[in-house]
């Protein structure tokens, strides 16, 4: 039995770590996304858009998902300022 929850420990623990990876590569497409866009069309079409609040709304809620899985909440503290202040 001790095996069977050790191995259930060692999956929940990857599972955190995979959600947190996903949530750094999720937030940083998201800039890469709007990078390209100003690059493209210009400073005046993000500011002519409602994309820069709507990015960073999902940010917030990929920083949400992600600190219900993860060991300390906490942990996500250094991603969490990196996107949110990243404007």
């Amino acid at each position: 039995m001790s095996e069977h929850i050790s191995i259930l420990l060692c999956i929940k623990n990857m599972l955190a770590d995979l959600i947190y990876i996903n949530s750094i590569v999720a937030t940083e497409i998201i800039k890469i996304t709007e990078n390209t866009a100003t690059i493209r069309h210009g400073d005046e079409f993000l500011n002519l858009t409602s994309c820069p609040a709507e990015h960073y709304e999902l940010s917030k809620k990929i920083i949400e998902i992600a600190k219900k899985y993860q060991k300390k909440p906490s942990d996500l503290s250094v991603l969490e300022d990196h996107v949110l202040k990243h404007i």
